[in-house]
């Protein structure tokens, strides 16, 4: 954000379930995400939207952009969610550290997620444990992975998204792994695919400067 804050106006969203959004008793497909979205940029009067998402992000992102929304002009994805639909080990230490949060079993999937090597800031680690603790945190997440289990495979709707969309994924992501990229990649119409070398599932943390710079000169 501090880098794409210096040429664009930047709203970064704690989706409803999550971090210290509302909670409700809802099932949390992707079609519920992608209409709440829409609605936000509808309640703000957005004319003009560069769309964002990362791993689930990713995949509502997609999803919004295949309603042919005329407000979202271009797209990012980062490793999106919506066509895997087995279990990794990473996914595995991630949903453990969800459901039972506590410093160790985050550090241990965030480690897992950005490399053995990768710094993993106590903030983050906070972050997440305080926000899972919240009233309903964990039925939203439950809900969030069953619904996206049981959600057919986003390809087809990929097939409609008109506007530019550029996917970035790190080569040595071990939650959604690169082979999930080509056909992501190759169902969008217009797609830039952007291999980022030495980074997991979180690139924009790991290497945010060149990440900021891909982005940007997309945008």
């Amino acid at each position: 954000m501090p880098f794409l804050s210096k040429k664009y106006r930047v709203i970064a969203v704690d989706l409803i379930g999550y971090g210290q959004s509302d909670k409700p008793q809802v099932d949390y497909t992707p079609e519920f995400f992608r209409d709440s979205i829409l609605g936000l940029l509808e309640t703000l009067s957005l004319e003009k939207v560069f769309m964002i998402g990362t791993s689930l992000g990713g995949e509502i992102v997609a999803e919004c952009a295949a309603t042919q929304n005329s407000t979202i002009k271009k797209i990012v994805m980062v490793a999106p969610a919506g066509i895997m639909k087995k279990s990794t080990p990473v996914l595995d230490a991630y949903t453990m550290a969800a459901l039972y949060p506590n410093h160790e079993s985050v550090k241990t999937a965030y480690q897992m997620m950005m490399g053995e090597k990768k710094e993993i800031s106590s903030q983050s680690v906070e972050n997440f444990i305080s926000n899972m603790t919240r009233p309903n945190s964990k039925m939203a997440f439950l809900s969030t992975l069953l619904g996206m289990k049981n959600s057919p495979v986003i390809t087809e709707k990929l097939k409609l998204i008109k506007i530019p969309a550029l996917l970035i994924w790190g080569d040595a992501d071990k939650m959604i792994p690169i082979e999930y990229s080509k056909e992501f990649a190759s169902s969008i119409p217009d797609c830039n695919f952007v291999v980022m070398n030495g980074c997991g599932h979180t690139p924009y943390e790991e290497k945010p400067n060149e990440f900021s710079k891909i982005v940007l000169d997309f945008l």
